[in-house]
């Protein structure tokens, strides 16, 4: 069976607002983890987390830019593993469609092996959820000016 994770997440903001937090890895960093994403078709990328041993995971996402429209869509690969050369490939799609005076931000992530460590799925599928929530609870902060500096 197919494993996929899928989000969805209203922002009271409009799709240019919430695109940056996708693309701007001053932004990213803020709510995902460091890296050096550009939202240049074929670019690669990395992005940095713990390390997470018992999760065959050591910190690093390879990722490659698959598909840029702006405003609309961003997808890229999402390679880990244990660092020892050995990579689960999947993919992240974003997807924005302007609704209600906002944007309708949708998360799947999907094309996982079959082998891929049932703990580290798990992990993925609740930590997106998170961390989507945490893009829209620092938007809104910095769109009221309570953001902290």
């Amino acid at each position: 069976m197919a494993k996929i994770i899928q989000h969805q997440l209203f922002y009271p903001h409009p799709p240019a607002v919430v695109w940056e937090f996708l693309t701007d890895q001053e932004l990213i960093s803020q709510w995902l983890m460091p890296g050096d994403l550009k939202p240049i078709l074929g670019h690669e990328f990395q992005l940095k987390a713990k390390p997470m041993p018992e999760m065959d995971f050591d910190g690093i996402f390879h990722c490659k830019i698959l598909e840029v429209i702006p405003f609309k869509k961003l997808s890229y690969s999402w390679k880990f593993g244990p660092g020892n050369g050995e990579l689960s490939n999947s993919t992240v799609n974003w997807m924005l469609t302007e609704k209600d005076n906002g944007t309708e931000l949708l998360l799947v992530h999907r094309d996982f092996a079959d082998s891929v460590n049932p703990l580290m799925f798990s992990s993925m599928e609740k930590g997106w959820l998170v961390l989507i929530n945490k893009m829209l609870q620092i938007i809104n902060a910095e769109k009221d000016g309570t953001a902290q500096a």
